[in-house]
């Protein structure tokens, strides 16, 4: 089985982006993030010509996350525990049908954080402790479990092209850094870092600049798998020439092949 995460930078500017990727990457799961689009705004159909379920947790022109499977999808969960109290569309979950053993997908689109010494540093932590304790309860299940997305963190210097430039940003700070380790030292596996060690490995290239043009890149965007879900890895990719191609998100999709 397939599975993708993948920043589109809104649905509805990348509608035919995403389409021609799904058609050349053929995954059976997409995680899809920063989708700006409310649930019934959500170009669904043309997702599900393509052969895909869709779910979405959306918001008008802000965040929105959504998942296009080939598999049936089954209890779908849209927000993050642990805060009634927060709006904003960043997390969904689902259960994938397989012929195996259960799957279980989390797609999360993680808050950026910026600019320090405001609200919003303080919320992306507290969003990053809210995550590690849901991701805790589902690793006691002792199930295979993929959390997926857009964590808006650079894990270690080698995950930027040039990381002293990070060092006043939210995601390069050693309280988001930490945050992202304690999530592995629950148990999670890093599934890039697992299968291959060299710098210069991005998921993100800003739009100015001529970041792209110049492999000034990030890896903010990363595949965590429960233990039984890293037992059945079988390979992992990131389509880094979607980012050369017209129109396109500043993130690319990253994936991994599991046994299932």
């Amino acid at each position: 089985m397939k599975i993708a995460t993948w920043n589109i930078n809104g649905v509805k500017a990348r509608l035919e982006t995403t389409l021609a990727w799904l058609d050349e990457a053929k995954p059976d799961l997409a995680c899809l993030q920063e989708i700006k689009s409310v649930d019934e705004g959500f170009p669904r159909a043309a997702f599900e010509e393509a052969g895909y379920q869709v779910e979405t947790h959306g918001q008008k022109g802000f965040n929105g996350v959504a998942l296009l499977s080939r598999r049936p999808l089954t209890d779908i969960a849209r927000g993050l525990p642990g805060d009634d109290s927060d709006e904003q569309a960043r997390y969904i979950e689902a259960r994938v049908e397989t012929d195996g053993h259960p799957l279980r997908v989390g797609c999360l689109y993680l808050p950026n954080g910026n600019p320090l010494g405001t609200e919003k540093f303080p919320y992306k932590l507290g969003w990053m402790d809210r995550l590690i304790r849901h991701a805790r309860m589902r690793l006691e299940e002792e199930e295979r479990f993929v959390l997926l997305g857009d964590y808006n963190v650079i894990p270690d210097p080698r995950d930027a092209r040039h990381p002293q430039n990070w060092t006043d940003d939210a995601l390069f700070q050693p309280e988001s850094r930490g945050a992202y380790r304690a999530l592995l030292a629950l148990g999670l596996t890093d599934a890039v870092r697992a299968t291959n060690q060299e710098d210069g490995v991005y998921t993100f290239w800003d739009y100015q600049a001529g970041a792209w043009q110049k492999n000034n890149g990030i890896r903010i965007d990363h595949v965590l798998l429960s233990p039984e879900a890293t037992d059945i890895l079988e390979g992992v990719g990131i389509d880094a020439h979607v980012r050369g191609w017209e129109k396109p998100s500043d993130h690319v999709p990253v994936w991994v092949n599991l046994a299932a």
